[in-house]
């Protein structure tokens, strides 16, 4: 066999996979070849999305089903045996695999990370480890030797009759848990992006666990209706509804064993009404606490008392959002997390929607100062001060900034999807209520079609509540714009929404990241892979704070806060009164009511002021995307790019070598854009009939601006077509007209002789025996695409 003339597929099929089965590899069941584990990440353009390439690995290995070990990259006989190790470590961290191996059919190399003394070794290909013998050495270094031990981490998943399997990280999530938890360990957290189903982890630890016959009775906690009956006829329904039970009304029955509660369906405010108290100390083995960040990392909360009652029992928490501040602390509680799955990680992976930003900043933003004895419209004098954005709609509240709002909204709503889902995040349920007003105004053709079309969903509102499920439905059309002002911000599966409107000034990093978390969703069949923030607070320069999606952190000075704004003017979210319903919330004191009006006490001051007399303009609007590295664009498209394809390419030269030696451009321009240079963005702000190939020598090497338009003509004059037969002529002179119109990748493409205008000249055949024969075809296109690019 000669190895050197064999591709890098036969050199898995011929050498490879005889040589892991000869090591007693089930192939079939064990062994996934060319496994993409990422979706791609989700590229935004102006208006338009593509996406990167995915992660593949050649081959990843499985002691058992769910549960990987291994990772091997092949390469071709002509490359060194080590050659793809690099690409394969990286892999094997995403993955979280002990053993990496290489291999170009001659042998192995053996990256070990279990062994200390000796990393990395080439072994012949008679020597593969067998599943038993990697699986000793991990259970070793992870101190899982123990048959108690080993019986519980090689507890199988359960198999879904549909096929679904858990993604890469929610392996990761389920077998780190497990592991720590056959380890002894009584209190975990794991941490996982908003969207990233924490339900379905949760149900597959609970499973193996349950299956185990370790973990007998389950309680499932989570702090609204709607999330356990989702949960139990959902993610959970596996179990059957014969061992499963959610407490309501405070009711307990002992003869289940699988429970699903709110935290405050099972507290109250007084003591002899505590249900959790009717089930004894030990009752639980395994408790799951979901949006564990809202309530039960707080000694003082209400919810903490269910799980120090429990103590006895495993405790899971779980969120997108630990909380960390000087007097709260989830990892105090539950340990550093086992395993954290972020925002950023899940967009570059492609499992979540990334997000453009648009800033826009007003005359108002740096202050207002009303002149001297100015009333509000309801008589009250002004106080002399600097009124910002702290203070609107909290304490000053201007008519013509509400309908300024309102106005932005819906022009960028004409101007992409009026049925797209949006949240408008106000400071309170008044403003959230003036807000839907001004919507309404501001889309009243609609509205008047369509009454539900604007709501407001507060707790204080029962029509707004019973709307919530028809906005958060996938199916329905109503509503589409919902004001809200605490209610929204977590726990609600709002798979659709594709604006998130900030007019509320954002207390903290949790809040900010959980608003945030509403619209990663991504719902591809429904046209839904990316979201915008549509910022009118400065709230976006949260995104660049290194908490935003660095690895949590437990805070232990005093005095230290995540608020970004002063201590007194923090809002915490487990107490908001305005937005609880007895249903879905810990009973509380109600909120003061609104005072507007002073009642002729000229010593009260009243809660807000209202003007309507104020002029109110845009002086600033900013389009941000996300970037190749995971962060907010910051700076101008031009400089970005300019700075991208100096790192790619060193001189105007190395650039028109690399497109020209392409014999596709598309191919280019998403090598291009996966690398951060978004042209189609770059064209709205340059211009939009400008080519790709001239955006980049103008933006980055300075060349005049020639558009599509111009560089035909020069063509034209240049008369190049006369060396070609007449019907030849005909043929060049229809692909460039169709570059003017359209663009290269437009006459790249191997139909493109098969479409209008071209097809009504002839047959392919026809077309292409105009130049004689098809080498012959394909040398004109090429030469063509030179005549395009020349550069003067």
């Amino acid at each position: 066999m000669d190895k050197k003339s064999l591709s890098e597929r036969d050199v898995c099929t011929k050498l490879i996979n005889p040589a892991i089965e000869k090591a007693g590899w089930n192939i079939k069941k064990q062994v996934r070849e060319e496994v993409s584990f990422t979706d791609g990440r989700v590229i935004v353009q102006g208006s338009l999305h593509t996406r990167g390439t995915k992660k593949r690995a050649d081959y990843i290995l499985y002691y058992k089903n769910d549960i990987p070990i291994a990772i091997i990259e092949a390469k071709d006989n002509t490359k060194p045996v080590g050659a793809g190790m690099q690409q394969a470590l990286e892999y094997s961290e995403i993955l979280q695999l002990p053993f990496v191996f290489t291999s170009n059919g001659d042998s192995f190399i053996f990256h070990d990370k279990t062994n200390d003394e000796k990393r990395e070794e080439e072994i012949n290909m008679d020597s593969f480890p067998s599943p038993e013998e990697l699986w000793s050495k991990y259970l070793k270094y992870k101190g899982l030797e123990e048959p108690e031990k080993r019986k519980i981490v090689e507890q199988e998943y359960h198999v879904d009759e549909s096929g679904m399997s858990p993604r890469y990280y929610q392996a990761n999530a389920v077998n780190r848990t497990i592991e720590a938890i056959a380890n002894g360990q009584d209190r975990i957290l794991l941490v996982m992006a908003t969207g990233t189903g924490k339900t379905y982890t949760a149900f597959n630890i609970i499973w193996r666990l349950w299956k185990t016959g370790i973990k007998n009775r389950i309680l499932f906690l989570a702090d609204r209706n709607a999330l356990l009956t989702q949960t139990k006829n959902g993610d959970f329904s596996p179990f059957g509804n014969d061992i499963m039970h959610i407490i309501k009304n405070r009711k307990i029955d002992k003869s289940y064993q699988i429970y699903f509660a709110l935290y405050q369906g099972l507290t109250s405010n007084e003591e002899e009404k505590n249900a959790y108290r009717e089930f004894s100390k030990d009752f639980f083995d395994l408790i799951v606490v979901d949006e564990c960040h809202r309530g039960s990392a707080s000694e003082a909360s209400a919810w903490r008392e269910v799980l120090d009652y429990f103590e006895g029992a495993t405790q899971i928490g779980m969120t997108a959002t630990p909380k960390e501040t000087k007097d709260v602390s989830n990892m105090d509680y539950y340990g550093t997390p086992v395993y954290t799955y972020s925002l950023k990680q899940g967009i570059m992976d492609g499992f979540l929607a990334p997000y453009k930003v648009v800033r826009i900043t007003t005359n108002l933003d740096e202050g207002w100062r009303p002149s001297a004895g100015m009333l509000d419209k309801y008589g009250n004098e002004i106080k002399d001060r600097i009124y910002n954005l702290k203070d609107y709609d909290r304490k000053m509240v201007i008519d013509q900034r509400t309908q300024l709002v309102a106005d932005k909204i819906t022009q960028f709503l004409k101007a992409t999807d009026r049925f797209a889902k949006t949240i408008v995040f106000c400071i309170d349920i008044e403003h959230a209520n003036r807000m839907r007003q001004a919507l309404i105004n501001a889309n009243a053709d609609l509205v008047s079609a369509h009454p539900y079309y604007v709501v407001k969903i507060t707790g204080d509102d029962e029509v707004g509540k019973r709307e919530l499920d028809n906005f958060t439905d996938v199916e329905e059309r109503f509503p589409v714009i919902a004001t809200t002002s605490k209610m929204l911000t977590t726990g609600i599966d709002t798979k659709m929404v594709k604006l998130i409107v900030l007019e509320a000034n954002i207390a903290s990093m949790t809040e900010f990241k959980q608003i945030v978390g509403r619209g990663t969703r991504i719902r591809e069949a429904e046209g839904k892979l990316f979201f915008t923030i549509m910022d009118f607070r400065k709230a976006t320069n949260l995104f660049a704070d290194p908490d935003f999606d660095g690895e949590p952190v437990q805070i232990y000075e005093p005095g230290i806060d995540e608020s970004p704004v002063p201590p007194e003017e923090e809002v915490n979210q487990d107490s908001i009164a305005e937005e609880v319903s007895e249903e879905d919330r810990e009973p509380l004191n109600p909120p003061p009511p609104d005072i507007s009006i002073t009642d002729g006490d000229p010593d009260l001051e009243p809660r807000k002021y209202y003007v309507n007399n104020v002029a109110v303009t845009v002086i600033n609007e900013r389009i941000q995307y996300f970037g190749a590295d995971g962060k907010l664009i910051t700076e101008s498209l031009k400089d970005y790019t300019r700075k991208n394809i100096d790192k790619n390419f060193s001189s105007l030269d190395a650039f028109i070598l690399k497109w020209s030696k392409s014999e596709k451009k598309e191919a280019l321009l998403a090598e291009l854009a996966e690398q951060g240079i978004l042209l189609e963005a770059l064209r709205e702000e340059v211009g939009k009939d400008m080519d790709a190939f001239d955006l980049i020598c103008h933006v980055a090497f300075d060349q005049p601006p020639l558009t599509r338009k111009e560089r035909a003509e020069n063509v034209r004059k240049r008369n190049y077509f006369s060396k070609y037969s007449e019907k030849a002529q005909q043929v060049l002179t229809t692909l460039l007209d169709k570059y003017e119109a359209d663009g290269i990748t437009s006459i790249e493409s191997g139909s493109v002789l098969k479409v209008q205008p071209l097809n009504q000249m002839g047959s392919v055949m026809e077309l292409v025996g105009a130049f004689g024969k098809k080498k012959d075809c394909d040398r004109a296109m090429l030469e063509l695409e030179r005549e395009i690019y020349q550069i003067a």
